[in-house]
C-alpha cells in the first residue's frame, strides 16, 4: 500500500542570477512498511527532500501525498496539527528540550497534540530503546547515542505515517551509530514504521529495502535492494 507520493517536486531558493535549484522535478513513492535511504553528495538536495516531506520546509512547486493527504493543501494550522500527528523526525543533532526530563521528551507530540499518555506504549518504547532506567534524567546526564535513543521515542510516540531521519548516526561514534541504526530497523520491522533515512554511510543504506540516489536536485538512480 502506497503511503508517499511525491510529484514533480522543485525547490528553488533564491532569485534572478543567484536562484539555486535545491530540487528539480522529483518524483517516487513509498510503500506503507519500507525502509528507503536517501544518499547524495553534501548540496545534492538530499536534506532539503526531507525537510518536504516533513512539512518543515515548503516546495516551489510539486505536491507530497501522504496517506493520501495533499501535504501542501493544508493551510498552516492543518500543516501543523499534520506534522505533528503524522511525521516523526530525527535529526543528527538530536533536538531535545534541555530543561525537560527523557519522559517528558519522548511524550511533547503527545502534550502539545492536547492527548494523554497511554503508560503501556511509553513503556513498551522505553523498553525496547534501553531508557526505562533514564526516565526522569535530563538530556545533558545522557550520552550522545542515549539522546539520540530519546529522538526515536519521540519520534514514534505518535505512531506516525512517516518516520524521517536526517544523519541519525552522523554524530555518533561507530558503536553508537550501529545500535541507533539496529533500533531504527526494529522500530521498522516491530511496529511496521515506514522508514526514510538520509546518509552518507553506504553502510547503512545497503540496509534499506531501496536506495534513491540524488545529484544536483534530481534522483540519479533507483534501487531495490531487497523485497
Amino acid at each position: 500500500m502506497e503511503i508517499l507520493r511525491v510529484e514533480n517536486l522543485s525547490k528553488i531558493y533564491g532569485k534572478g542570477e543567484t536562484a539555486v535549484k535545491a530540487l528539480n522535478n522529483v518524483s517516487f513513492s513509498v510503500e506503507k512498511g519500507e525502509f528507503l535511504a536517501i544518499i547524495g553528495p553534501s548540496g545534492s538536495g538530499k536534506s532539503t527532500l526531507l525537510h518536504i516531506l516533513g512539512g518543515v520546509d515548503t516546495p516551489t512547486s510539486g505536491k507530497v501525498f501522504v496517506e493520501n493527504t495533499d501535504v501542501y493543501a493544508l493551510d498552516e494550522t492543518k500543516l501543523a496539527i499534520f506534522r505533528r500527528r503524522q511525521i516523526g523526525l530525527i535529526y543528527q543533532f538530536y533536538n531535545l528540550i534541555p530543561v525537560l526530563s527523557v519522559q517528558e521528551n519522548i511524550t511533547l507530540p503527545l502534550l502539545l497534540d492536547g492527548r494523554k499518555v497511554d503508560k503501556g506504549q511509553l513503556d513498551e518504547i522505553t523498553t525496547t530503546l534501553n531508557l526505562s532506567d533514564r526516565l526522569n534524567y535530563l538530556p545533558n546526564q545522557l550520552s550522545g547515542g542515549q539522546q539520540q535513543r530519546v529522538s526515536i521515542g519521540r519520534a514514534l510516540i505518535n505512531n506516525p505515517a512517516l518516520m524521517l531521519a536526517d544523519e541519525p548516526t552522523g554524530n555518533l561514534d561507530s558503536k553508537n551509530s550501529a545500535e541507533i541504526v539496529k533500533l531504527l530497523k526494529l522500530s521498522n520491522k516491530k511496529y511496521n514504521q515506514t522508514l526514510i533515512i538520509i546518509t552518507h554511510d553506504e553502510r547503512i543504506a545497503l540496509q534499506a529495502d531501496r536506495i534513491i540516489s540524488i545529484e544536483d536536485g534530481r534522483i540519479v538512480k533507483n534501487e531495490v535492494i531487497r523485497r
